[in-house]
């Protein structure tokens, strides 16, 4: 009778303990803002609603199992969702898609992954990659890599601080009835320096997309924050894209900061483009306002002055306006109004 009772609790106990070992954790952050935006171009100012201009709008799922000896195994899904309409923003998990394994040795994922570029652009940026005249618009079209699709990522575990980046996306760009074009394979590198209020990194690609060159993707960042000076935090970035066959390289460049009060942030940034002859320069401010630890208002202005070859954007998390091609010379500027609620 006693052995049969044993049993039972062994039995009733098994799903507890199980549960105990993994966990999984719903998540995501709805963000949705009334901006009046001009692009420089003919059609004028125009007022318009639309989602993620300080955070991309998206819900995903994380979580990990415990596997034993300090080995754990890792995922995450995560979508991005358009609130202004309701609809997905694009492929269901394309913000990031990964599956692997995390330890003393760091963490290796397979999937969609983050690039090691990515990793220090949003360490350095001052507007942490939202509203307008984030650092974002350096991963626009034929410019840098933000995500890498096919890729296996590693992580290392923190050394004194240091850390490294590695990673491989298999471009996959050949096929029975291409065997000769290049394979698209990006590889790329990484260092990450942390010590108390101090980040430094760097970070570069190499991408096999044409036959005659490799594109050449590089970054370096750094960001401080004073503790003694309130939380004041600066933040400051270079980012260069060299793609082959293009003759003149993109490049960018940040310099920001952020400073709390209370419930208040203010955030300041200036950035600077460059193509060749052509070079547009920004400066944004933003503001946000705390009413609980998940839920913010907030404002932002951005204006981008272009020099008279030049049609670069503002971006935000989400958004890009950015002048007609033909409307060479035209400045885009943008006001937003906005709430952000995070789960």
């Amino acid at each position: 009778m006693q052995a049969k009772r044993l049993v039972a609790a062994l039995v009733a106990a098994t799903p507890l303990f199980a549960a105990a070992q993994s966990n999984v954790t719903l998540y995501g952050i709805l963000d949705a803002a009334i901006s009046s935006q001009d692009t420089g171009g003919p059609e004028g100012r125009t007022t318009v609603v639309n989602s993620g201009n300080q955070s991309s709008s998206r819900f995903g799922f994380k979580g990990s199992e415990d596997l034993g000896n300090g080995l754990k195994a890792i995922f995450n899904l995560e979508a991005g969702a358009s609130i202004d309409t309701g609809a997905a923003d694009s492929n269901l998990f394309q913000r990031r898609a990964v599956v692997g394994l995390e330890g003393d040795f760091g963490a290796i994922t397979l999937g969609r992954e983050y690039s090691p570029i990515a990793s220090v652009a949003a360490a350095t940026d001052a507007f942490g990659q939202g509203f307008y005249g984030s650092n974002l618009s350096a991963f626009t079209t034929n410019r840098l890599t933000r995500r890498m699709n096919n890729s296996v990522s590693y992580k290392s575990a923190s050394f004194g601080g240091l850390k490294l980046l590695a990673a491989y996306a298999a471009g996959e760009a050949k096929t029975a009835t291409t065997p000769n074009v290049p394979n698209g394979d990006l590889k790329g590198v990484g260092l990450e320096y942390t010590l108390g209020g101090l980040y430094v990194g760097g970070a570069y690609h190499t991408i096999k997309r044409l036959a005659t060159d490799d594109d050449k993707e590089s970054t370096i960042g750094a960001a401080y924050k004073f503790d003694q000076l309130g939380g004041f935090e600066l933040k400051g970035n270079w980012m260069q894209a060299d793609r082959a066959g293009t003759p003149a390289k993109y490049k960018q460049y940040n310099l920001g900061g952020s400073m709390p009060f209370g419930m208040h942030r203010v955030y300041a940034n200036f950035q600077q483009q460059k193509q060749g002859d052509a070079k547009g320069n920004t400066w944004a401010l933003a503001y946000t306002y705390s009413l609980s630890k998940r839920t913010n208002l907030y404002a932002s202005y951005a204006d981008l002055d272009n020099n008279r070859i030049s049609v670069f954007g503002l971006t935000s998390s989400s958004v890009t306006i950015a002048p007609p091609a033909t409307s060479l010379g035209a400045d885009p500027k943008v006001l937003s109004l906005g709430v952000r609620h995070t789960f």
